[in-house]
């Protein structure tokens, strides 16, 4: 455990008693103060579900911290004036308020975590050591944990010292107006990774009607999002600070319609995975035999754990869901019939979850050059169209939304699958309902490169216009519920 400096300790009761004098600035604050609070509240319930265990590091007066519905709230703040406002706004569990300060390691231990999610709102620039406060953070995390870092634009200091000066706001102790890639690099050095970036509010003075106008869309637009007056990081902890995970058993389900010609050939190149490994085909609605080539193949290849599942529902997405439903492996993944995607890839993609280079693993087949008619161009141009607008909707980089191949955890589906009213139950595909899921947890999304293959058999089943506009519709859906909140 570190020591802190003269000079850290100094600017912790600077602060301490900035706070003390001016307790106002987080509790009783006017119309326009507690409308861009409200606004930020609104924001983060749609990036955090309710029913986690949050810590709050600088809570003030811990209405954010009970807007988000947690199962265990824990505030901690340098004032005890402040304290005390939170503790008689929110007397009862599961909220409890703590004072101290919030990068205390003792303080930490005592807290008894560990918390889903940590929370450090317009804080950074007034800690005395930022990443020493992130690596303190980390003893109460666990591997999912995510911290949410959200701060003050540099942009924005200007307007901000101009309104000090007229006397509309308080003058606070000496400030650190870290940029987004400061901290990024302080994330790092105390072992985190980012995963996602998030801008918000371009019009914190309240005018009715036009200020939600001008944050909810207008300042979610590419480069006018730059301009807002916060910047937000999400960020997990290193894999590496936890122990390396066993070799996870996995469940791939294979949706099948129409694809009597690749099956055999299908369960002749599938890997060998984890003992305990099974193969899920999914079938339903075919007008060949395919129902009939898979049992034949089952009973064929005694030595493979595969089973039949008839799907009574339509569309790939309903397969995906019935599949997954009946998976008996730690890790999911889904397969494409037509082996657009080589079979033989599969272990790639296992292997860079089971190593924790991403808890959503998503294929990209636009990285290298295609097989013959693999994909039509107008197709191709559509993909890269849509992966520019999932990248900015999800705010994580997506360069395929339509890859078949998609691998991630059980028990993350299982969060996905019970927060999916949040989205509704619309997705013909699966691949959108997974990935705007796992946006909203913020799960680390990779994207894989694979090569892909011409289909040798049949017809694809997509319809590339009516489809199309299917995926548009979901974009902006998801847009609403993500971005413009």
């Amino acid at each position: 455990m570190r020591r802190p400096a003269p000079a850290q300790e100094t600017v912790v009761e600077q602060v301490r008693a900035f706070y003390e004098a001016h307790p106002e600035g987080v509790a009783g604050a006017p119309r326009s103060r507690r409308y861009f609070h409200e606004y930020l509240a609104r924001v983060l319930r749609a990036r955090i579900p309710a029913g986690q265990r949050v810590l709050d590091v600088g809570c003030g007066a811990g209405d954010l911290l009970a807007a988000l519905q947690p199962s265990r709230g824990v505030g901690i703040d340098l004032s005890d004036t402040v304290i005390a406002a939170a503790r008689q706004a929110h007397p009862a569990a599961p909220l409890t308020f703590d004072q101290g300060d919030g990068a205390d390691p003792a303080l930490l231990k005592r807290l008894g975590g560990p918390f889903d999610v940590v929370l450090m709102v317009n804080v950074v620039t007034t800690l005395a050591d930022v990443q020493g406060a992130f690596e303190s953070v980390a003893s109460v995390c666990h591997q999912r944990t995510r911290l949410f870092v959200y701060s003050y634009s540099r942009l924005w200091q200007p307007a901000l010292r101009a309104a000090e000066m007229a006397g509309l706001k308080a003058r606070p102790p000496a400030e650190a107006w870290l940029p987004p890639e400061e901290v990024r690099n302080m994330l790092q050095l105390a072992d985190y990774e980012v995963v996602r970036r998030d801008y918000q509010v371009v019009m914190p003075l309240y005018v009715p009607l036009l200020s939600d106008l001008v944050n909810r869309y207008l300042g979610h637009l590419p480069v006018v999002e730059l301009l807002s007056l916060m910047y937000g990081l999400v960020a997990r902890p290193a894999p590496h600070r936890f122990p390396a995970r066993p070799q996870p058993t996995v469940s791939v389900v294979i949706p099948c319609r129409n694809e009597a010609g690749h099956i055999e050939p299908l369960v002749q190149r599938l890997p060998e995975l984890a003992p305990g490994s099974e193969f899920l085909f999914v079938e339903g609605g075919s007008k060949d035999d395919t129902e009939v080539v898979i049992r034949k193949a089952i009973a064929a290849h005694p030595e493979r754990r595969m089973r039949l599942l008839k799907q009574t529902g339509h569309g790939k997405g309903d397969a995906v869901r019935l599949g997954f439903a009946e998976a008996r492996g730690d890790v999911l993944a889904i397969l494409d019939s037509d082996m657009g995607v080589a079979p033989e890839d599969l272990d790639r993609f296992v292997d860079a979850l089971a190593r924790g280079k991403g808890e959503f693993l998503n294929g990209s087949r636009l990285v290298y050059p295609m097989e013959g008619r693999a994909m039509r161009f107008l197709n191709l141009i559509a993909n890269k169209l849509f992966a520019l607008l999932f990248s900015w909707v999800l705010g994580q980089q997506v360069r395929d939304t339509l890859c078949g191949t998609k691998v991630l955890y059980r028990a993350d589906y299982e969060q996905i699958a019970a927060n999916r009213a949040y989205f509704g139950d619309f997705d013909p595909f699966g691949d959108f309902d997974l990935l705007f899921g796992a946006a909203r947890l913020n799960l680390k999304i990779v994207d894989l490169p694979i090569r892909y293959h011409e289909r040798t058999y049949g017809e694809t089943n997509i319809s590339r216009f009516s489809h199309g506009l299917l995926l548009l519709a979901m974009s902006l859906f998801a847009a609403r519920k993500l971005k413009f909140l």
